[in-house]
């Protein structure tokens, strides 16, 4: 019976929406509604209803909806039905439901049959986002948290009468929190074998926000689930990071992923109408199909070309929709609003200006003319989206202000002393001026657009923006010499509007790192680093890392003519670590680097037979060593790390840390030297080869 279900779910239907699964404020029936109405236009066929914020969706989920709710509830499924939509009811029990209890079952089965009775006919069972130790009863029902879970599910799909549509999410949901990894996962492995086959299961992909989603990944998952996933894609969420939103295309999922997937569901930014682009273009990619051939235009920016997508091209085609209904006004069939007024200063903030303001006032002889706000433009909108574009790269064109403020800065002397770079710096300063001005004028824009529903989600975004952009311009007009130094910049007493981010944004500011992206130093940049504790397990790629980092280093030295140091020991594992001192460093690749760090420097100098002065080890008892492959171009996250490892070594009663480097290693020299608390030490007994750098705690 379960197989048969599973064939007609599949048949000629792959399951394409979003899932509003986000935390924080959910959205409003009347939003919903319009996704509907915005999904049947657009080709999508799914909502999944999981807003996390939803008390009776996952923190009460034993409660019963009042009369009221079942009202909204019922409304919105006959809503989702009107418009070809199969509306989804997820529930999320796994905060606190004891498994074994079969009162926490029933439970579990008589809210879903509760709003079974409201017309749904798709439900989804969540487990993410949980604690997975079981409690004393579930372990004596239960081998393993899987088979907890497992049974559960199974047990309310059959009470359900098995329908069509069921959706399973693990806790393991992505490829990061399987151990050790996915194909060897003990916990995937029994959810695909137990598990119903009549269960389709969600999978965010490498990570929770997965930058890209590869054929292989999915295959590997596929063979452990016994089926194909749907995935529950995080690419333009933002509910982690209130600061940031996310307008570009969706992107960097081939689409020869559709035959090996069950479906697509994107979990969006937590704004509901900034969404469009999100939705839009994930409904152009599910749209793309390999027999369609080749595109006949190819876009500028699409690194790895897809003959059937191009998220340029789908891009283009959502913000060029999106316009239109920017240009129309916020109340469905009203008339559309005259725009605001704008102030004459367009370097000041504008305030929000809703009222349509005296239309028949004429301007006397030598008054100041009416000012009519210019229509928003295609233009404003692609540039809206290249600096809100994805949690892994700026835009196009925000790369490039962050390439030419980097380029400005660090030659900013050719602005002010003739050089053979002066002509240049003015011409890309110029360039710098142009683009901000640009971003100004599509904020005054934006801000008189009619329709003001847009407006209300994207204004704190824009506001921001157009602060630091406008502060970049004043800083590269004070390097050119034209005009006073900004009073943005300069004053003692700023307004509350000149410096950023609040108390978090001094708490950001007082950690390691933390400035290296502020001031672009490198702006290309899209790594994502890891930084998380040193275990057993790492010891075989730390040494990997010590060898082929050596071999770079040290040049053709054979390695046993030179003089041995403490770091190296601890980098081949003669010398253990001190606790809570060792750290390691990933990206998407896999460990690209590692610091560690011994407290007692002395007993590691003595076990290697190194003779070295007492008085050293009195003021710098401890050691550290920190290695980076050169893929690492980001200093940001070693300097991260060595301010852990000082902070926990400092918290043993350590006064001062020291480093062994040999001077023919000039990428670590530099890299000590450049962060300005280690400082050259005098130490007898060490090789002319050899150089010791220390700090104090």
């Amino acid at each position: 019976m379960a197989t048969s279900s599973r064939a007609r779910s599949q048949e000629g239907r792959f399951i394409s929406g979003v899932v509003e699964g986000f935390y924080g404020r959910p959205w409003t029936m009347e939003q919903r509604t319009e996704l509907f109405k915005r999904e049947q236009k657009w080709g999508l066929n799914t909502y999944l209803y999981a807003p996390k914020d939803d008390y009776k969706h996952r923190m009460y989920w034993r409660d019963m909806y009042s009369a009221e709710e079942a009202e909204q509830l019922v409304a919105l499924i006959s809503a989702a039905k009107q418009h070809g939509v199969d509306f989804i009811y997820a529930i999320s029990p796994g905060l606190d439901i004891t498994f074994s209890n079969p009162k926490e079952v029933a439970a579990l089965k008589r809210k879903l049959d509760q709003v079974k009775e409201f017309g749904c006919r798709s439900f989804s069972l969540l487990f993410d986002d949980i604690e997975t130790e079981m409690c004393p009863a579930d372990k004596e029902a239960f081998s393993s948290f899987a088979h907890a879970q497992v049974a559960v599910t199974n047990e309310v799909y059959q009470h359900l009468g098995e329908p069509d549509t069921f959706l399973f999410c693990p806790t393991d949901y992505c490829a990061r929190f399987c151990k050790p990894n996915v194909s060897q996962s003990s916990y995937l492995r029994t959810v695909g074998e137990k598990l119903l086959p009549g269960v389709d299961i969600l999978w965010t992909g490498p990570k929770v926000v997965s930058h890209k989603i590869s054929v292989e990944s999915i295959e590997e998952v596929s063979s452990v689930l016994k089926r194909a996933p749907v995935i529950w894609d995080n690419i333009h969420a933002n509910d982690y990071d209130p600061q940031r939103i996310f307008l570009g295309p969706f992107k960097d999922r081939p689409t020869e992923l559709i035959p090996k997937l069950r479906g697509v569901l994107t979990n969006p930014n937590c704004e509901f109408y900034p969404n469009f682009v999100a939705i839009h273009t994930l409904a152009t990619w599910c749209k793309a199909t390999a027999d369609e051939g080749p595109r006949d235009v190819k876009m500028a920016g699409d690194e790895e070309q897809d003959p059937c997508y191009s998220p340029n091209k789908a891009l283009t085609l959502a913000l060029t929709d999106w316009l239109q209904e920017f240009l129309s006004t916020d109340q469905p069939g009203g008339p559309c609003c005259p725009p605001a007024r704008l102030k004459k200063d367009s370097t000041e903030e504008e305030p929000m200006q809703t009222d349509k303001g005296d239309r028949s006032y004429v301007p006397g002889p030598g008054e100041n003319p009416l000012y009519t706000a210019e229509p928003l433009t295609l233009d404003d909108l692609k540039l809206l989206s290249d600096l809100f574009y994805l949690p892994y790269e700026h835009g196009s064109t925000a790369r490039t202000m962050l390439q030419q403020l980097d380029w400005l800065t660090n030659n900013s002397r050719a602005a002010t002393a003739e050089t053979d770079q002066t002509a240049e710096w003015c011409s890309r300063a110029q360039q710098f001026d142009d683009m901000c001005e640009a971003v100004v004028q599509m904020f005054n824009r934006l801000s008189n657009a009619p329709n003001r529903r847009i407006l209300y989600d994207l204004y704190n975004f824009i506001c921001d923006i157009k602060s630091g952009v406008g502060l970049a311009r004043a800083y590269v007009k004070t390097l050119g010499g034209r005009g006073r130094p900004s009073a943005q910049l300069m004053n003692d007493d700023p307004e509350p509007w000149d410096f950023r981010g609040g108390l978090s944004g001094e708490f950001q500011r007082m950690l390691p790192g933390h400035g290296n992206r502020d001031l672009f130093r490198h702006p290309p940049m899209t790594a994502v680093y890891c930084i998380r504790p040193y275990c057993p397990e790492d010891k075989v790629e730390v040494q990997r890392i010590f060898r082929e980092m050596q071999k770079a280093g040290e040049g053709n030295v054979p390695p046993k003519a030179q003089p041995p140091l403490i770091c190296d020991s601890l980098s081949t594992d003669d010398i253990s670590p001190s606790p809570q001192c060792a750290l390691i460093l990933e990206d998407e690749i896999g460990m690209c680097g590692y610091a560690l760090a011994l407290t007692d420097a002395k007993s590691a100098a003595a076990k290697i037979q190194r003779a070295t002065s007492d008085s050293v080890f009195e003021e710098f008892p401890s050691v550290i060593t920190v290695q980076m492959l050169p893929r690492v171009t980001d200093p940001s996250p070693a300097k991260r790390m060595i301010g852990q490892l000082l902070s926990s070594i400092r918290s043993t009663g350590s006064r001062g840390v020291f480093c062994e480097l040999r001077h023919s290693d000039r990428r670590r020299l530099d890299f000590y030297t450049k962060l300005g608390s280690f400082k050259p030490v005098k130490v007898s007994g060490l090789s002319q080869d050899i150089l010791a750098m220390a700090t104090s705690l």
